[in-house]
């Protein structure tokens, strides 16, 4: 009987909710495990039937198979998506999920680039070699646009209006948004397509496919990360980086100038203004300049 529900759930995420198909199987993947505790229990109750005990028992048990708290916290989120499709379907009249407590999470900040390290890390490609062009359009334009690592490797020509300093992006559940794109972004990308995509023999279906591989396909995000953490290392930096770092360093740099967080939060295709609100930790130095400049009792 399970196997209609998440088939029910299944087909909500993606036509009502337009979910990717990776955050589709995530939340399958949590119903999954609440099935599996069941048939353990020896007690595979519908989902009308399963009540607050039910699911605090469940958390216990997935925490006792060693997950963390931001993966627990995690399939708590998917048990109250699935409940929410349940009260819309009719299935269950009651959301067991309401008062179920999710573990406290540590918010740790990833760590920050300045945009002199920005600088150290693109000075680092070397620029005789074709990729070394294309790597250096990838990371000017993740810097200067806040990209995830899967937008940058999905990116398409079509989706590029550098006449009019924008591009527009395909973002989680395939939402799309328009992005200023920089100046200096912008004229490696023109560079990249001139000087060197033009002489890749592109696979079908990579046709509109802005970033390749040597061998005419698309980019994999892994391959980034490889781009990155190589850079990283020839430019002496000892801070942990990966193609996110650019994009927390995209949106702390713009709050640090001084930027509206809704305009952060547009521009990173964030769907809650809570989650643009990580990226507005401040260092102390920041700060203080701030009350120096605008708080009379700063002022000399």
């Amino acid at each position: 009987m399970w196997e209609a529900y998440k088939k029910g759930f299944k087909a909500y995420l993606q036509l009502e909710k337009s979910l990717s198909d990776n955050s589709t199987e995530a939340y399958l993947r949590d119903i999954e495990k609440l099935t599996l505790f069941l048939q353990e229990k020896r007690s595979l109750k519908k989902p009308a039937d399963i009540v607050l005990k039910d699911l605090q028992q469940f958390t216990k048990w997935i925490a006792e198979l060693g997950m963390t708290s931001s993966s627990q916290a995690r399939i708590i989120s998917g048990l109250r998506a699935f409940y929410k499709y349940c009260l819309l379907e009719n299935i269950s009249k009651t959301d067991p999920t309401t008062l179920l407590e999710a573990p406290k999470l540590k918010r740790s900040l990833p760590d920050v680039l300045s945009f002199d390290e920005i600088e150290a890390i693109i000075t680092r490609i070397d620029m005789s070699k074709p990729e070394g062009g294309r790597n250096k359009a990838i990371l000017e334009t993740m810097y200067s646009c806040g990209l995830r690592v899967s937008e940058v490797v999905n990116l398409k020509i079509s989706q590029l209006y550098l006449d009019a300093d924008f591009i527009r992006v395909t973002g989680k559940g395939d939402k799309e948004r328009l992005v200023p794109i920089g100046r200096s972004a912008a004229k490696y990308i023109r560079i990249y397509m001139k000087n060197i995509r033009v002489h890749i023999p592109v696979k079908p279906g990579n046709e509109d496919i802005l970033f390749l591989s040597g061998r005419g396909t698309k980019l994999s995000r892994v391959m980034i990360f490889y781009i990155i953490k190589d850079l990283v290392k020839k430019a002496g930096i000892k801070k942990t980086v990966s193609p996110h770092t650019f994009r927390h360093s995209f949106a702390t740099h713009l709050v640090e100038g001084g930027a509206d967080l809704r305009a952060v939060q547009e521009m990173l295709g964030h769907e809650s203004i809570t989650t643009t609100e990580i990226y507005t930790h401040l260092d102390r130095e920041f700060l203080r300049k701030t009350l120096e400049n605008f708080h009379p009792a700063f002022k000399a």
